[in-house]
């Protein structure tokens, strides 16, 4: 495996088709190994399309063409003889709005280990409880875990949601957009749960909010219809950034 800092997933020179529409344009950038990379950029930029090609997700849109590699480990995702169901448990997505499933807290997070097999109950009742830790949630809800998930509030459901993606033991953890549905508070429970999070895990999270980027990442790429202006350490991109595109947009004179 990789060390803390080195490339974990190297996209080179990307080109994705929505039918005739070009949505990213030969995009090259490198995710390192327990870092948090920011992407940004106005609305229809190519951010969650590029988030999405990380673990194949765009797959199951029809009329999708790919060009060009990404390497998870070394290994190009788009071979021909790639896993996806592997791909997808290794470079797990957690998604804009919380999407617990109708179930239980419990089932909720056993749900991706029982999916991918049978395990007995001892095994599930740990890694319940693990994945409860590693979000925050465990003392609060390990005397509720028979209650629907649905009752939870939205910030415990997001939780909840990274905890079930967790559960399946991860490398990279894909955010799109995570606190968009979220208040201001709940928010930046969040954010400290990804701070505590990024020393196991790389983490890629998009997000329209210019100040969670600010404070969360390391790294941050700036994307403007499908292409990626520029990408480098976030205190550079957003003190002294290298074009000007992307300071009009960081300044707010564009986007």
């Amino acid at each position: 495996m990789s060390g803390a800092g080195s490339p974990k997933i190297e996209v080179e020179h990307l080109h994705l088709h929505y039918g005739a529409f070009h949505a990213l344009k030969d995009v090259s950038i490198s995710f390192r190994e327990r870092r948090i990379t920011a992407l940004i950029g106005p609305s229809g930029c190519g951010k969650s399309t590029l988030l999405r090609c990380l673990n194949r997700m765009n797959d199951l849109v029809g009329g999708v063409r790919v060009e060009g590699r990404v390497l998870l480990d070394g290994a190009d995702v788009y071979d021909r003889r790639t896993d996806v169901e592997a791909l997808r448990r290794k470079v797990g997505m957690v998604f804009q709005r919380p999407n617990p499933f109708p179930l239980s807290v419990y089932d909720n997070v056993a749900y991706g280990l029982r999916v991918h097999g049978r395990p007995g109950r001892a095994l599930l009742d740990e890694v319940v409880e693990r994945a409860l830790r590693a979000v925050d949630l465990w003392d609060v809800l390990k005397d509720r875990l028979d209650e629907m998930a649905l009752d939870l509030s939205g910030e415990q459901q997001q939780r909840l949601c990274i905890a079930r993606v967790v559960a399946v033991e991860p490398e990279v953890l894909l955010m799109d957009e995570p606190c968009s549905a979220l208040d201001p508070i709940a928010t930046l429970k969040v954010e400290e749960l990804m701070r505590a999070l990024v020393s196991r895990y790389t983490i890629v999270i998009v997000t329209h909010n210019m100040q969670q980027a600010a404070r969360v990442s390391t790294e941050t790429g700036y994307m403007l219809l499908g292409e990626l202006v520029e990408h480098g350490p976030t205190e550079r991109i957003f003190t002294a950034p290298s074009d000007p595109r992307t300071e009009d947009y960081l300044s707010g004179r564009f986007g």
